[in-house]
């Protein structure tokens, strides 16, 4: 497609011209994901119209978009064409990140792009990619973590489709996609990644509880919301533990003992939990037996590290969308500190 090859050219000059500090080759690859998800688009319409289509696939669309007008109605989440479209790519994530620490350090290696601003990992539209970069900062002596993304938001930049990668989700999860990444088109702050990530929770567990109410279906299981809750905050409870020790004056070898030493604590407070509040309920082991570093740590501390501050925000106005999103926007127009700090007011 002609319009394509020139737009290919134009968005590698400006991304090599902002970033000044990424290699020609990285951005290469990100330009050509990305005009490869847009070049795959179509109307959800003409899938779900379309006979010769999955059946699986044309009523797992059929309820997205039940979702998609939920969000901009109910929501008030951008009205536009993104999650309107549908988009095979052929793999089962559009993207892996890399997270990365120091080895005695919680804080991430960030990347600073000129859309997104500066994030706490770096995304790579192919495993092999990804992996490369890992096993280089593996070698720097960093912690390394890669997870597979199956959707993200280009904040408004482009339409953003339902991909094929989502597809085999339940349809409660599709729907909470969809109200995650609209709220980054709604609203997100450059270099603040705990705060857009922490917000964009807060509408996803919102929005579904809502989405579930006008559906006429029951509440979240209490005992499955209270697992997530307390998982995430034994995981929390490891960072501050962590945090702390880092902080002290001791020789690596010991620092390293005693930070394997606080991951094994974290196993066996995990299943001392499991066997005995769970009733033996399996959900988290596969992540709790997996190897564990400072960098696998990061999703939580970024992720959820301020959803009760947005839940009381919520509250103070009255469960009311709109000033919502005006109240978040305050914040985020604040200076970093002063935004943080009136965060940490907010929290319970």
């Amino acid at each position: 497609m002609p319009r394509l090859n020139v737009l290919r050219p134009a968005l590698m000059l400006a991304a090599v011209l902002l970033s000044g500090c990424s290699s020609l080759s990285y951005y290469s690859q990100l330009v050509d994901g990305q005009l490869s998800l847009l070049h795959a688009r179509e109307p959800v319409a003409d899938v779900i119209a379309d006979p010769g289509r999955d059946p699986k696939l044309r009523e797992r669309l059929r309820h997205a978009q039940a979702a998609r007008e939920f969000a901009s109605r109910a929501l008030h989440l951008p009205d536009n064409r993104s999650y309107r479209l549908y988009a095979d790519i052929h793999r089962p994530f559009v993207v892996w990140n890399v997270f990365a620490t120091d080895e005695f350090s919680l804080s991430p290696v960030t990347h600073c792009f000129p859309i997104a601003g500066c994030v706490a990992y770096r995304g790579y539209y192919s495993q092999g990619g990804a992996r490369g970069d890992a096993a280089l900062q593996r070698q720097a002596g960093k912690d390394v973590y890669v997870s597979g993304v199956e959707a993200y938001s280009t904040l408004g930049w482009f339409d953003d489709p339902i991909l094929s990668s989502m597809s085999g989700w339940g349809d409660e999860r599709l729907s909470t996609l969809i109200f995650h990444e609209l709220a980054h088109q709604r609203f997100y702050v450059k270099d603040d990644t705990e705060f857009n990530e922490s917000y964009a929770n807060f509408v996803e567990q919102e929005g579904t509880r809502q989405w579930r109410t006008a559906q006429g279906l029951p509440p979240e299981s209490k005992s499955q919301a209270r697992q997530r809750e307390q998982f995430i905050q034994l995981v929390l409870d490891t960072r501050e533990r962590l945090k702390t020790l880092y902080a002290l004056p001791l020789p690596a070898a010991e620092m390293r003992t005693r930070k394997a030493a606080e991951f094994e604590r974290l196993r066996r407070d995990y299943r001392q939990m499991r066997d005995s509040q769970w009733g033996g309920d399996k959900r988290y082991d596969a992540w709790v037996n997996a190897p564990l570093n400072n960098a696998r740590l990061l999703p939580f501390g970024l992720y959820d590290q301020w959803v009760p501050a947005f839940s009381a925000v919520f509250k103070q106005v009255n469960g009311d969308w709109p000033a919502f999103f005006s109240a978040v926007e305050k914040l985020g127009h604040l200076p970093i500190e002063e935004r943080k700090a009136a965060l940490q007011k907010l929290m319970p």
